[in-house]
């Protein structure tokens, strides 16, 4: 056992307005450096249970503007803490008493991006297979309550099967970001 508590909860109307308060808090800072600032993850997705976290990916669209990124990001409080072994893709602890949120700068096109879009497109077009994985991560949730590391196996499977279905990653690819879920952030 390892890790934080796992808390898997009904889906929250109030999620997509605190993304909304995210981006508009991120957005006139990074915005002329950025593409887009996605929602991403389960509180993404309506109807969907999930960790009541809030997911952000800020997208770059080129690696060299990264720095300059990570450097306006820290004046809003966020401290950075590298890649965490996804290349592409910066990771961000949050400003002390702000909204639960991860934050992750990603270049575009990156698989791990890829990923997290292909997941939340899929499972809003897929009201059954959101009501699967939901279902799934509640009962994880319930008997892993203490082991984060066996909760995210535990979606490995069923994660793969969505990415594959969804036609956007490659078989590679999904494999491959199915090793990289394996590692949890926090």
């Amino acid at each position: 056992m390892n890790g934080p508590t796992v808390v898997v909860v009904d889906y929250d109307s109030a999620w997509p307005r605190l993304f909304a308060e995210l981006d508009a808090r991120l957005w006139p800072v990074v915005g002329d450096l950025a593409a887009s600032i996605e929602h991403v993850g389960s509180t993404s997705v309506p109807g969907l249970a999930a960790k009541p976290i809030i997911d952000v990916d800020i997208v770059v669209p080129t690696a060299e503007r990264m720095p300059a990124v990570i450097e306006r990001l820290a004046g809003l409080g966020y401290r950075h803490r590298g890649d965490l072994g996804v290349p592409g893709r910066e990771a961000f602890h949050r400003p002390p008493r702000s909204v639960a949120h991860q934050l992750y700068v990603c270049v575009a096109g990156i698989a791990s991006l890829r990923n997290h879009l292909a997941v939340r497109d899929t499972l809003r077009a897929s009201p059954a297979a959101a009501s699967e994985y939901g279902a799934l991560k509640k009962e994880l949730a319930r008997q892993f309550p203490n082991d984060i590391d066996a909760y995210i196996d535990g979606k490995s499977e069923l994660l793969g099967r969505i990415l594959s279905a969804s036609g956007l990653l490659s078989p590679a690819e999904v494999e491959a970001i199915r090793i990289v879920n394996k590692k949890p952030d926090e």
